[in-house]
C-alpha cells in the first residue's frame, strides 16, 4: 500500500464513519438458522442485501466478534426474516446479548428447509449457505434463496442515524402538531446535554473542547441575515459537539433524537431571529467546559436555555 493510501485509511475516524453510514436509512432483519444440534439462534441485522437475481443470491453481514459466528460458520443455510415497525420489540429482543433464550415467547414455526421463520414479518428468505467472505473485522455471508413467501401488508421497519425512523417520524409529528411542550423539551435538554457536559469535563479531548468552542463561534459569526438553514446546521452542530465530547454512545444517539426535534422546531414552530443576548451564555458553555468544571458548564447550560425562552 502507497504512503499516501496509508494516510487516507489512518485518516478514517470510526465514530464519524459510523454516523455517516446512519446516513443512508436501512431496513432490519432477524436472521435465524440452527445450531448443529437443532436449536434455533438468531440475531438483528441491518446489513442485509441482494446479490443476484439469476442465480437469487442475498447477503448479510456479521461481526467476527458475534459469538453466533460459528454457528452460522457450521449452519447449512439461514432464514432473512424481514421486520415490520410494529416489531421493533422484536428487533431488540434479538440485539440484546443481556437475553440467553431469544425465541422464548418469540411465535415462530419451521420452514421448508427446517430452519425458524418468525411469524408476522414483512417476508422471508430461507437460503443454502453459498459462500462466505472474511471482510475486515465482518464475515459476509452470501446465500442463495431457495424458498420465499410474503407476510403482513405492513410497513417496514427503518433504521435511520442510530434510531428507529418510525421514532423519528412520531417525533417529528409531534413537534410539528405542537404536542410537545416547551417546559418538556427544556427539561429535556438540560438532564440529558448536562449530563453530557459533565461526562465531557472528564473525557473529552483538547480538540472536542475546541470544537464546542469553535460551534459557538460560528453561530456568531451568522449575518443578520443568514438562510435559516445555515442557522439550524449551525445550532445543531453546538449541540451535537456536546455529545461527541462525552463519549457516550447511547447518550450520543439520544441527543441525535433531540437535534431531529431542534431542527424541526426551528423550521416548523419557532420564529428564528438573531439572538445576540445568547452569544455570551454559549461561550460560558465552552468556557466552563474547557475549564472542566461540570458543575459550572451545567450551570451555564442552564442559564442559556432559560435565556432562550425569555426572548
Amino acid at each position: 500500500m502507497s504512503e499516501a493510501a496509508e494516510d487516507i485509511r489512518c485518516a478514517i475516524e470510526p465514530a464519524q464513519l459510523r454516523q455517516l453510514l446512519g446516513c443512508f436509512p436501512t431496513g432490519v432483519a432477524v436472521i435465524t438458522t440452527c445450531t448443529p444440534d437443532g436449536q434455533p439462534a438468531g440475531l438483528t441485522c441491518n446489513s442485509f442485501s441482494s446479490v443476484s437475481l439469476d442465480p437469487p443470491l442475498v447477503l448479510f453481514s456479521l461481526r467476527n466478534a458475534s459469538r453466533l459466528l460459528p454457528t452460522f460458520q457450521a449452519a447449512e443455510g439461514f432464514v432473512i426474516n424481514i421486520l415490520s415497525q410494529q416489531q421493533d420489540a422484536l428487533s431488540g429482543r434479538f440485539a440484546s446479548s443481556r437475553i440467553e433464550h431469544k425465541f422464548d415467547g418469540v411465535a415462530w414455526r419451521a420452514g421448508r428447509l427446517g430452519m425458524p421463520l418468525i411469524d408476522d414479518c414483512l417476508a422471508s428468505f430461507e437460503c443454502r449457505a453459498h459462500a462466505a467472505h472474511e471482510a475486515g473485522d465482518h464475515t459476509i455471508f452470501i446465500g442463495e434463496v431457495r424458498h420465499l413467501s410474503a407476510g403482513v401488508p405492513d410497513q417496514a421497519l427503518v433504521f435511520y442515524k442510530g434510531a428507529y425512523m418510525m421514532l423519528a417520524e412520531s417525533l417529528r409529528k409531534l413537534v410539528v402538531e405542537g404536542r410537545l411542550g416547551d417546559a418538556d423539551i427544556d427539561e429535556a435538554y438540560r438532564t440529558l446535554y448536562g449530563t453530557l457536559l459533565r461526562l465531557a469535563s472528564e473525557r473529552a479531548t483538547e480538540a472536542e473542547l475546541d470544537a464546542v468552542r469553535e460551534a459557538a463561534d460560528a453561530i456568531e459569526a451568522h449575518p443578520d441575515d443568514a438562510p435559516l438553514k445555515e442557522r439550524i446546521a449551525s445550532a445543531s452542530a453546538f449541540f451535537s459537539s456536546i455529545a461527541a465530547a462525552g463519549h457516550n454512545e447511547a447518550l450520543t444517539l439520544m441527543a441525535q433524537t433531540m437535534t431531529s426535534v431542534l431542527r424541526e422546531r426551528m423550521t416548523h414552530v419557532l420564529s428564528v431571529r438573531p439572538r445576540p443576548d445568547l452569544f455570551p451564555l454559549r461561550r460560558k458553555v465552552a468556557h466552563e467546559l474547557r475549564r472542566r468544571d461540570p458543575d459550572g458548564a451545567a450551570a451555564a447550560l442552564d442559564e442559556l436555555i432559560t435565556q432562550l425562552r425569555k426572548g
